[in-house]
């Protein structure tokens, strides 16, 4: 029987409740002399004006109101009232507002992958099949899609854990990015981007209360997903400071000390990584994830390796080497202990696909039944979304030489990266051209963090203001060029110091 037709039926339940028939109107009548009386009460309250509402700063979850996410803070909503103002016809010492606030790449002007647009076109729209204007591998690509999903359409329901095809997609993919080591499709889980799993992950991993309450730790300067997620989980942040003055690298001793400190008021038993580093553009050698590694085994640490940015390497001498890869490398000693997940996205890379929310999250050495807990876990959102599904396996299995649009797809994908080394190169030269401005050089990702001096007098008007210098800072810079950047303090940093993204 139709659910919609059980929806309507004149025995229907509500969450197990008694059924909707005068039996509850007749619990009202059965205690008039205290419900009616209230709620007559309430009534008159309303017309006088004088009814409260129930959802106010006071009565509503406090752990939301230390949530804070700078990427799209105050700083934003400024710069979108400017471009209204413009559009208005107000003058303003500049023509337009550029939003340098969040790594947007098709907003900045950066055009989108002719294949990756063709195969979700025709998955969107699958009358394009029978146009000769697509290639049979773009059509090939669509039509294996389409054929994974219920009814054929990407309008259907998936798995909770992710189209079956798109996750041994993402596992092949995996195995040749880490040089055979496999991968399981039972590990993979296709997520809202990477953000959602992220926040997923830490749900399953946050516990106790009070000293006994989880700590994680995060890189500062981190990504503020991070310091958001856990505000609203209630967890304990505990920061390690990366070495600005070695070009924002990882330094054991200071996760070390870090950890120690956290042990008298915390358990922590997170350690998040974020390589390619957001907002700080480092890339990590093997020596360091080594180290990483043999440090979380060490000290009994769950690993999140947050690798969005794994496309996005610059500098000369620098690669990417996936936390999978380096594990496994390292021998069963840590590869059959370690409790890894690492993620990644179609938002960055040469993709920058930010729109179409599509990720995915693999588990490594994840206990068998916190495995069952975390597939419930995430079937309460039903599914991430189809389309970003489907151009999460466009991306994870490219056109391959000797097809149709390899050659164009190989073109458009290395156009990408060599204009984003490019800007990464110029972005560090003209910085440190500026008085006042230092920045490191850009190894990947998408982000330059440069520390700014900010003279006194500036410092004490900000603090009159109450606002962090920074935020003072990236305002004056917006009101008076256009150009919004996130301050420093959004991200964190040293006391003391200054800096923008």
């Amino acid at each position: 029987m139709s659910l919609f037709r059980l929806g309507v039926s004149s025995g229907a339940r509500v969450w197990g409740s008694a059924p909707l028939s005068a039996p509850l109107l007749s619990s009202s009548r059965s205690h008039s002399g205290t419900q009616l009386g209230k709620r007559e009460q309430n009534l008159r309250m309303c017309e006088n004006g004088a009814q409260q509402p129930i959802l106010t700063l006071e009565s509503m979850n406090p752990a939301i109101k230390k949530v804070e996410y700078a990427v799209r803070g105050p700083i934003v909503i400024r710069a979108v009232e400017l471009e209204k103002e413009l559009q208005q016809g107000v003058k303003k010492p500049f023509t337009e507002v550029i939003k340098a606030n969040i790594g947007d790449a098709h907003a900045m002007g950066q055009k989108p992958i002719t294949f990756l647009r063709q195969v979700s076109a025709i998955c969107l729209y699958p009358e394009l099949l029978n146009d000769n204007k697509f290639p049979n591998d773009v059509k090939q690509k669509a039509r294996r899609i389409l054929q994974a999903c219920g009814g054929n359409s990407i309008g259907s329901y998936s798995a909770s854990q992710g189209i079956e095809i798109v996750r041994q997609d993402v596992a092949k993919y995996i195995e040749r990015r880490d040089g055979g080591i496999p991968s399981n499709p039972d590990n993979i889980y296709l997520s809202t981007g990477a953000s959602d799993s992220i926040v997923t992950m830490l749900k399953l991993l946050v516990s106790g209360h009070g000293s006994s309450r989880t700590g994680v730790l995060i890189p500062i300067p981190q990504y503020p997903l991070y310091s958001a997620a856990l505000a609203e989980l209630e967890a304990v942040q505990v920061n390690y400071y990366l070495d600005e003055e070695n070009c924002w690298a990882l330094n054991i001793n200071e996760l070390r000390k870090a950890l120690n400190e956290a042990r008298k008021h915390c358990n922590p038993k997170v350690l998040c990584i974020i390589n390619p580093g957001n907002p700080t553009g480092q890339v990590q050698s093997r020596k360091c994830i080594e180290d990483v590694i043999r440090f979380a085994a060490e000290e009994n640490l769950f690993l999140m390796a947050d690798e969005v940015y794994q496309d996005n390497v610059y500098a000369k001498g620098c690669a990417f080497h996936s936390f999978k890869k380096v594990l496994f490398e390292m021998g069963p000693k840590y590869s059959d202990v370690v409790e890894l997940a690492s993620f990644h996205s179609t938002s960055k890379g040469f993709m920058g696909e930010c729109g179409f929310r599509g990720g995915y999250m693999e588990v490594i050495n994840m206990d068998s039944a916190v495995k069952q807990q975390l597939t419930k876990l995430v079937s309460v959102r039903l599914c991430p979304p189809v389309p970003g599904q489907a151009l999460l396996d466009v991306v994870v299995n490219p056109p391959q030489p000797g097809e149709p649009s390899y050659k164009q797809f190989m073109a458009e994908r290395q156009a990408v990266l060599d204009n984003l080394a490019e800007k990464a190169r110029l972005t560090e030269k003209i910085l440190n051209q500026a008085p006042g401005i230092q920045c490191n050089p850009v190894q990947g990702a998408m982000y330059s963090f440069p520390r700014i001096e900010i003279p006194e007098r500036a410092v004490k008007l900000a603090q009159a203001e109450g606002q962090a210098p920074d935020m003072f800072f990236c305002m004056k810079l917006l009101e008076e060029t256009g150009i919004c950047v996130v301050p420093g303090s959004g991200f964190g940093q040293r006391e003391g110091t200054h800096h923008f993204r």
